[in-house]
């Protein structure tokens, strides 16, 4: 009798397959100086008000869902792996922000970020070969990947660009994992990533389009939603899109789920705009945290259905939250931790009166140099 096959491996194996597809092409590329793809800067992008209607809207890959029941499963199988974080309770006037203001502090846990949870319930999901997990990241997610790996025994071998902070670079091979750094950008370190994965067959752990990992990144949302019940607004940061897409399929119409990203790397944003995930251009200040240069297709087909705004920060308004989190907490939170505080503090996303508000704190891999 043959056994249930389950639908989230298989729907991420025919993501998987399309993504190798791809990074052949984007590889070839960057040996032969073609471009596979033509990549639009922020301004190239449609505004909102010019996007298609969901009607008109392109389709994309085959729809994936992750739900509440997914993510209960991912929480049972992560348990003994990840730690409950905190949640701290502002007093009215914290950050300049009235009203109730609640932060999830997972900047605490393992590895630093909440990373962990999606790498630990890919791989407790998967049967991992002997070639072990592979994966492509810009930092933290590597770390996580090469955190879970060491802890579960696996060999782990990660793809990070040239331009990953070299603090993280050196945890990753403080956990044992092979590393390689190639090209200036994430998707680099992916296209190389792929190849390597089709030779050796190791299992892939993609940093936020795989629905295993999206379900482990949820499990924040279902922790938050238990630990501060009620909220009426989830502000979430956004690279690539597994975080928000785990929080926004915890939630759904519960609570207001808002995407916040940089403005040199409005990866959502345009997808929203465009009715469609696109290349965009990235960098600035959370580059190595939020640097994904194209949103995932499930991040994108959560947002557009559970994704109540988008809101674009400049790099000076990250950068006065992440200090404003050491100088009023003590708290070490690197770029990305701090993005979607500051959306609240520079009035991005303007609280509405009696609005119960949560901001997840995702990252505390900071450079202290930055905060002395």
């Amino acid at each position: 009798m043959r056994a249930a096959r389950d639908p989230l491996v298989d729907a991420s194996r025919r993501l998987a397959a399309a993504r190798f597809a791809f990074a052949f092409a984007f590889a070839f590329a960057l040996v032969t100086g073609d471009t596979p793809l033509d990549v639009p800067s922020p301004q190239d992008v449609p505004s909102p008000q010019d996007a298609p209607s969901p009607q008109d809207a392109p389709s994309p890959l085959p729809r994936v869902h992750v739900t509440r029941a997914d993510i209960d499963d991912a929480a049972q199988r992560i348990a003994a792996h990840v730690r409950e974080t905190p949640v701290l309770r502002m007093e009215p006037g914290a950050f300049g922000v009235d009203g109730a203001l609640y932060l999830k502090l997972e900047s605490l846990q393992h590895t630093g970020s909440f990373k962990v949870r999606g790498a630990f319930n890919r791989m407790l999901s998967a049967e991992v070969p002997s070639s072990g997990v592979i994966a492509a990241s810009g930092g933290n997610h590597g770390v996580a990947v090469a955190y879970a790996a060491l802890r579960l025994g696996h060999r782990a071998e990660i793809f990070v660009p040239v331009t990953a902070s070299p603090v993280k670079v050196e945890r990753l091979r403080r956990y044992g994992a092979h590393v390689t750094q190639i090209g200036d950008r994430y998707a680099d370190a992916l296209a190389a990533s792929q190849l390597r994965a089709a030779e050796t067959g190791a299992l892939e752990v993609h940093a936020f389009d795989q629905p295993e990992v999206v379900a482990g990144q949820g499990t924040v949302g279902r922790e938050f939603d238990a630990q501060a019940p009620g909220l009426d607004t989830v502000l979430v940061a956004v690279g690539g899109g597994g975080l928000i897409a785990g929080i926004a399929s915890w939630y759904g119409d519960a609570a207001s789920v808002v995407s916040v990203e940089p403005e040199r790397a409005p990866t959502l944003s345009a997808a929203l705009s465009a009715g469609k995930p696109l290349k965009v251009s990235v960098s600035g200040v959370a580059v190595d945290a939020l640097g994904a240069s194209q949103a995932g297709d499930i991040a994108f087909d959560v947002a557009r259905r559970h994704v109540r705004h988008a809101i674009l920060i400049p790099d000076d308004a990250i950068l006065a939250a992440q200090r404003a989190l050491w100088e009023e907490l003590r708290f070490a939170a690197e770029p990305s931790g701090a993005t979607a505080l500051a959306a609240l503090m520079s009035g991005a996303y303007p609280r509405r009166s009696g609005e119960r508000i949560g901001v997840v704190v995702c990252g505390g891999n900071a450079d202290l140099r930055a905060l002395a």
